[in-house]
């Protein structure tokens, strides 16, 4: 059985996003491994550092993984680490990044992996919407391919500061059958190891289905 999946809805890592502490619990450990892929180019240190001051208050430890190009990727010492651990959080930035190194890689294999053997898998921001398959691009609102850790299904994340027109566009363009689920900062909605979904923290997760809201039950 696999075990949680939580897509926040970025702002991570601060005051309102008390399920962090949820999904600890869940994975019975007090180590956090960080995957501050997709900021690669913008300082990815700041990444681990602001998830290591927010999990000690949790009473846990965040170890960064270094994984920031396709090399990385493709490292077994390193997809090692992450088939072994019980709680991996992928950070925010460029999804087409994340998407690019992470892809058919044996990093993402183990991480993959450590999820269908229980371990908790949370992401955020551009993680949140590279997991789903398709991908919403946030250049322009675009549908393009995603991981597919959870299918069919978009995401979009910072919904509440997201663009009207983008959102619209997406909307407009996805399937009819596809669920799209707009969620906000501090935010995330949580998959159970049963598959039922929830949401947390700070702010609102809202479903659409054929452009219109629909409730939780809609995903995948």
């Amino acid at each position: 059985m696999p075990g949680h999946l939580a897509l926040v809805g970025g702002a991570e890592w601060r005051a309102g996003c008390d399920f962090d502490r949820d999904l600890l619990e869940a994975a019975g450990t007090d180590e956090v491994l960080v995957l501050p892929t997709a900021s690669a180019y913008e300082h990815p240190d700041r990444t681990v550092e602001a998830a290591a001051r927010w999990f000690e208050g949790l009473g846990a430890r965040v170890a960064g993984v270094p994984v920031l190009t396709r090399r990385d990727a493709l490292d077994g010492s390193l997809a090692e680490r992450l088939a072994a651990a019980r709680f991996v959080y992928l950070g925010g930035g460029s999804p087409m990044h994340l998407r690019s190194v992470l892809k058919d890689s044996p990093v993402w294999d183990a991480l993959v992996g450590a999820w269908e053997a229980g371990a908790v898998v949370a992401a955020t921001g551009a993680g949140a919407m590279v997991l789903c398959d398709p991908l919403v691009d946030p250049r322009g609102g675009a549908l393009t391919l995603g991981l597919g850790l959870v299918a069919p299904m978009a995401v979009i994340p910072h919904h509440d500061t997201w663009s009207e027109d983008k959102e619209k566009r997406t909307l407009k363009i996805a399937p009819p059958s596809l669920p799209v689920a707009g969620v906000d900062e501090r935010t995330a909605l949580i998959r159970s190891p049963e598959g039922t979904w929830r949401s947390a923290g700070a702010g609102e997760v809202t479903v659409y289905l054929a452009g219109k809201p629909a409730g939780l039950d809609a995903l995948p």
